[in-house]
């Protein structure tokens, strides 16, 4: 992604920070480790490099969550618009299951 885009889509997503010195952002925070995993997954399974932070510490003590801000989820800046299109599609429910869906 070119820098003028990346500030853009930067500006219009406050939510999402730059690890300090590193080419990492943080695209979500999860305060249940599980729904970390399960994002990081779709990330993962969409082509995404994404790597969860704190997670371990999270799952030792769930009473940290909060006052740790939780589990983030980091992603490389060329993956940010995309890592974010994925994320909001599993806040809408695009990669749920329905009620017919069978294992085989």
């Amino acid at each position: 992604m070119e820098q003028l885009a990346l500030n853009a889509w930067l500006a219009a997503n406050p939510d999402v920070v730059q690890i300090p010195g590193r080419d990492l952002f943080v695209i979500a925070k999860y305060l249940i480790p599980m729904d970390a995993t399960l994002a990081q997954g779709c990330l993962v399974a969409a082509g995404i490099p994404a790597v969860l932070a704190d997670a371990h510490l999270m799952q030792t003590d769930l009473l940290l969550a909060p006052a740790l801000g939780g589990v983030r989820i980091l992603v490389p800046s060329e993956y940010l618009q995309q890592a974010g299109a994925v994320l909001a599609g599993l806040a809408r429910g695009d990669y749920a299951l329905d009620e017919s869906f069978t294992a085989e």
